[in-house]
């Protein structure tokens, strides 16, 4: 039983690692760190239900429902469970911690700076996190925050005085 159970597991994880972001479609929602618990059970009135944990970056996330759709739609074509539900939870809160070495590589190489490593014993000021971003084109950190409200809420704008690019970076939270 717990071979069928990891096998299930090991398929919905998969499936999760081919959903792209829809905003940066080279980096999964698996290597982005916003898939939480995935949950297999018995419904009452009998069969199983599958649910997963789906983590926003931010409150407002304009991309979480095409994302809650597009993973009910593909574990759903699995067909490992009679009912999937596709659960928005802040109860454990997203964090650019989260983010793969794989995504983080993925994130740089589209252009975009993979947030600072900050860990669990930060104790600077967001201001001070923002500061620090390395180019994703030349990777000098010669670097300017232009704008901390970026096209979405979890990126701010940079420019890199040594390459002269503007650059997206993904804020650390």
């Amino acid at each position: 039983m717990v071979a069928v159970a990891s096998s299930r597991n090991a398929a919905v994880w998969a499936a999760l690692a081919e959903i792209p972001d829809p905003e940066i479609p080279t980096v999964s929602v698996v290597e982005l760190g916003v898939i939480g618990e995935i949950d297999f059970a018995t419904r009452p009135e009998g069969g199983e239900r599958l649910r997963v944990q789906l983590l926003p970056t931010f409150v407002g996330c304009p991309a979480i429902e095409v994302m809650r759709a597009q993973i009910g739609e593909r574990l759903r074509a699995l067909e490992l469970a009679d009912e999937v539900e596709v659960v928005v939870s802040f109860a454990t809160p997203w964090t650019s911690e989260r983010i793969t070495p794989e995504g983080r590589e993925k994130l740089r190489a589209s252009g975009f700076a993979p947030p600072v490593h900050i860990g669990s014993t930060f104790s600077g000021d967001s201001l001070t996190v923002l500061s620090i971003a390395t180019c994703p084109y030349c990777a000098s950190r010669n670097t300017a925050l232009e704008n901390a409200f970026g096209p979405t809420l979890c990126r701010a704008i940079y420019y890199c005085a040594d390459c002269r690019q503007p650059f997206e970076q993904f804020k650390s939270i």
